[in-house]
Formats: structure tokens, C-alpha cells, sequence
């Protein structure tokens, strides 16, 4: 008899990325207004190559946090000179994409969810590859919040959002922006 969910992997396996199933690419995303002036522009987004302009443009001009994103290179955390995270914008599809679903994951696990690690990794890697290949998408509340104070350690003041506390079933006052 199990305890939690079992995962059975379909798009992925076991020790591979799932990001690796697909090209990435530099984009890069401007949104205009009618008259011609610039809204929104990033240069060298980071997206999947096969999904269109309009899909990159709302990922990263919508759903890319903007701000208090530790920054980091192929060597890694990049520091301000008094050592400290220098902080800026999500780059990625796969920020965006590691933040929702290791958060999913995160509370899943949390919360017993799943039967085993093995099944909490499978369910982790199953979610990128369907975000990053376009099979699912949650609502925009989760692009805009999820995974911000689990992959980044945000927070911010509390603005009337509730949750069902798992403990008791019963609704509760989130206590702050990015934490629930």
C-alpha cells in the first residue's frame, strides 16, 4: 500500500534534464503600443526556440519576476563589491519553469503528497517538460507568484490573499506576498 501519489514518468527519465529534450535560444521580446512606442523590451531572453514570438513575448514580458532575482553566470552567484547577491530580473524560461515546479514539488513533499523522493523528483521533472514544451500552463496568479519566496527567497507585505492551511482544513490570512 502506497502513503502518497506514485508518479510514473512519461516524457521523462530518470537522471536526464528535462530541459534538454528540446533547443533553446536568445530572444529577444518587445511589446508596443499602436502608436509605436516601446512598452516592454528585453534583449537575450532565454526560451524555448520552437515556441513562437507571441508565446516568448508573454513569458518573459508578463511572467519573468522583474525584480530581487539573484543573479548568477556559468560560474555562479554573482556579488556587488561588498559580497552581497547583486540582484535583477529572471532571464529564462527556465527560472521561471524550476521556480513552479520545484515549488509544486516542494510543497508536495511538504505536505506527504508523494510516495517516495523517486515519485516527488518524477513529478518535478514531468511539470518542466510540460511547461517548457507547452502541454500545461497554470493560471496567471501562479506565473506571477509561485516559487518567489521558495526560489528566492522573496517576500512582501500581506495583501489579503488566503490559503487552506493544510494542518487544520480551515482557511487562514497569508502572512505575507510570496510565502503560501
Amino acid at each position: 500500500m502506497t502513503k502518497g501519489l506514485k508518479v510514473d514518468r512519461r516524457f521523462t527519465r530518470l537522471g536526464e534534464d528535462p530541459y534538454e529534450t528540446l533547443t533553446w535560444e536568445k530572444r529577444d521580446s518587445r511589446i508596443t503600443n499602436p502608436d509605436g512606442s516601446v512598452v516592454f523590451e528585453m534583449r537575450d531572453a532565454e526560451v524555448p526556440a520552437n515556441w513562437s514570438q507571441v508565446a516568448a513575448d508573454i513569458l518573459v514580458s508578463k511572467y519573468f519576476r522583474k525584480a530581487g532575482v539573484p543573479l548568477s553566470d556559468e560560474n555562479g552567484p554573482l556579488l556587488d563589491e561588498d559580497r552581497r547577491p547583486r540582484l535583477g530580473t529572471e532571464r529564462s524560461g527556465r527560472q521561471v519553469f524550476d521556480r513552479l515546479a520545484g515549488t509544486w514539488r516542494w510543497w508536495g513533499e511538504t505536505h506527504g503528497y508523494f510516495d517516495s523522493p523517486e515519485d516527488a523528483q518524477a513529478f518535478e521533472d514531468e511539470m518542466k517538460h510540460m511547461l517548457c514544451h507547452q502541454m500545461g500552463a497554470p493560471n496567471s496568479p501562479q506565473w506571477f507568484n509561485t516559487g518567489l519566496n521558495w526560489a528566492y527567497g522573496l517576500t512582501g507585505p500581506a495583501q489579503g490573499f488566503w490559503y487552506v492551511d493544510p494542518d487544520t482544513g480551515e482557511p487562514a490570512a497569508s502572512p505575507d506576498s510570496y510565502s503560501r
